[in-house]
Order: C-alpha cells, then sequence, then structure tokens
C-alpha cells in the first residue's frame, strides 16, 4: 500500500510544465536555450512572464498536490514525507524527459508547503530575500535548500520531513552545481536576463 501513491507521485513529479506551457504558448523548448533547464526561471528567459508563472505554479502545484492527497488519504507521516520526495525526485528525474529534469526547486516549495506551511513560508522568505539582493536565482535557491532542514528542526523537530526535507536540500545543491561554477566566474544570468541560446 505504502508503494502505490509514492510511485505516483514520482509520476505526477515527472509532469514537464516547462515544456507543455512553452509548447502551448508556441514558445521555443527551455532545453534549448539558456541553462537548458526546464523550469520556471529559464521559461522566463524566452521573454514570456506569463509562460514562466504558469509553469512556477503547475511545478509548485504538483508537490502540493501529491502531498495533500497523501494526508487527506491518512496515510503515515513516514508515507507521507516519501510522497513528497517522491513527486520532487520526478521533477528532477522525470520519466517523460528520459530521465532528465529541471533543478526542482518549485515542486520542493509546493511539498514543503503541503508538509508544513510555516516551513514553506520560512524558506520561501529565505528565497525571495536572497532573490531580491542578489538577482541570482541560483543562489537564492542553494540559499533556501541549505537553510530548509534547519527551519525544519526549528518547527517541527526530528520528523519524517526533517529526512525529505534534508534529502531535497542536498538534491538541490547538487543540480546546481554548474551554476555555482557559474557564479565563481561571475558568468551566471541574473533573474530576468534575456536568453542566449544554448
Amino acid at each position: 500500500m505504502w508503494l502505490l501513491p509514492i510511485v505516483a507521485a514520482y509520476l505526477v513529479g515527472s509532469i514537464p510544465f516547462a515544456v507543455l506551457v512553452s509548447r502551448a504558448m508556441g514558445l521555443p523548448d527551455p532545453r534549448s536555450f539558456g541553462s537548458g533547464n526546464p523550469g520556471a526561471t529559464n521559461v522566463l528567459r524566452s521573454g514570456s512572464k506569463l509562460a514562466a508563472v504558469l509553469t512556477l505554479g503547475g511545478d509548485a502545484l504538483k508537490g502540493w498536490v501529491a502531498v495533500w492527497v497523501a494526508w487527506a488519504a491518512g496515510l503515515p507521516a513516514e508515507t507521507i514525507a516519501a510522497v513528497g520526495l517522491a513527486a520532487f525526485l520526478g521533477h528532477v528525474f522525470s520519466l517523460w524527459l528520459r530521465f532528465k529534469g529541471g533543478k526542482g526547486v518549485a515542486t520542493a516549495a509546493g511539498v514543503l508547503f503541503a508538509l508544513d506551511w510555516r516551513v514553506g513560508v520560512g524558506v520561501l522568505a529565505v528565497w525571495v530575500t536572497v532573490a531580491l539582493v542578489t538577482r541570482y536565482s541560483s543562489l537564492a535557491a542553494v540559499t533556501a535548500a541549505l537553510v530548509a532542514p534547519a527551519v525544519i528542526w526549528a518547527i517541527q523537530g526530528a520528523t519524517p520531513m526533517l529526512a525529505a526535507g534534508a534529502a531535497m536540500g542536498a538534491v538541490l545543491v547538487w543540480r546546481h552545481q554548474a551554476n555555482l561554477a557559474k557564479l565563481l566566474r561571475g558568468e551566471e544570468s541574473r533573474i530576468g536576463q534575456k536568453a542566449r541560446p544554448k
């Protein structure tokens, strides 16, 4: 019984909203320009704010919905946390994109808000602050990923959510290795900067 919701969450998390929204709006495939990442930040580089907002909403919603359904079904806390992690991993390693997905920032946010809205607000506040100050989405994401386990610990203590949050944070930092290298070289694109061909 615990395996079915985890697999279902992974499949939901695999839905590539960046690609689907861009295709529906007649925009270039986000994998063909900028960072090549199928996520909201890279879609924004296409010049369409609406497409970026729709992508962001879709990616966050799939993480939130997966956890909410598991919670509504009365599943144990351990399974609910695993469902959230599975939805996140579905985005990062999308079945529909041959296991090459996005970095998972929006989906992780959706998962955190569904698990505990207080944690979601705390981590989002960190992301927004760093993004506004630096204009670097990648730096904001890495900072929020590193802070997330501490926020969960402060609010919930040692719960299954802490393990899921730490795992998502580790994957997020790993997925941003190239961005961190560009930051050190002064080559990282800022939020809203126009895309260059990949």
